[in-house]
């Protein structure tokens, strides 16, 4: 940390905001293999928040690999770079009182628990997309898992790269069985519950 650098606290506060969206700011961390759904329940989930008033965002995995983290790569060291600095972004969105969903495969455990960890437990959600990879396969509208079963792709998620399910999560969202609209709905009845909404 560098002694140079102080540290403004600012006059609006992340209370002041929620209290003026009428809804508390959280992080719903989407999580899964690629095709299981992280994005489009993101993205559709934020439409159902957004028509209620909410004040939403989403930070996709391909969106933020062009922009913030293009100077990343797949290694291993690269990918926990890429969940640390969308944590910090996460950070700073939910002080500025949204309700961010991030849909990335954020494969490994100690990655997603660093994030809970910067976020707080109480304002980070971790949202299980769960998906054989089989169904995953079937989904892949970008040649993808073709190419890494091929060996074009390497370290790739599933194939030649592991993805730990999480072990604890706050909500599992079967996308093997439930319709988009099904699963939107079980998470909005989760965000309800739990007096996001304020």
């Amino acid at each position: 940390m560098n002694s140079n650098i102080i540290y403004h606290q600012a006059s609006v506060t992340r209370e002041g905001r929620n209290k003026l969206n009428n809804h508390r700011s959280v992080v719903l961390w989407f999580t899964g293999l690629s095709g299981s759904g992280k994005s489009t329940l993101a993205h559709t989930l934020e439409e159902k928040l957004f028509q209620k008033g909410c004040r939403t965002f989403v930070l996709d995995g391909d969106n933020v690999r062009h922009g913030l983290n293009s100077n990343l790569d797949f290694s291993e060291a690269g990918r926990a770079e890429n969940i640390r600095r969308i944590s910090e972004v996460s950070k700073l969105m939910l002080e500025a009182g949204l309700i961010v969903m991030t849909a990335f495969i954020s494969p490994i455990n100690k990655d997603r628990n660093e994030a809970r960890g910067l976020i707080s437990n109480d304002n980070f959600i971790e949202i299980y997309c769960k998906a054989s990879i089989e169904t995953c396969e079937a989904r892949d509208v970008k040649g993808f898992y073709k190419l890494a079963r091929s060996g074009k792709i390497k370290n790739y998620t599933g194939i030649d790269s592991p993805y730990e399910a999480p072990e604890n999560p706050d909500l599992i969202i079967d996308t093997d069985n439930q319709s988009i609209e099904e699963s939107v709905s079980t998470i909005l009845n989760f965000i309800e519950l739990n007096g996001i909404i304020i």
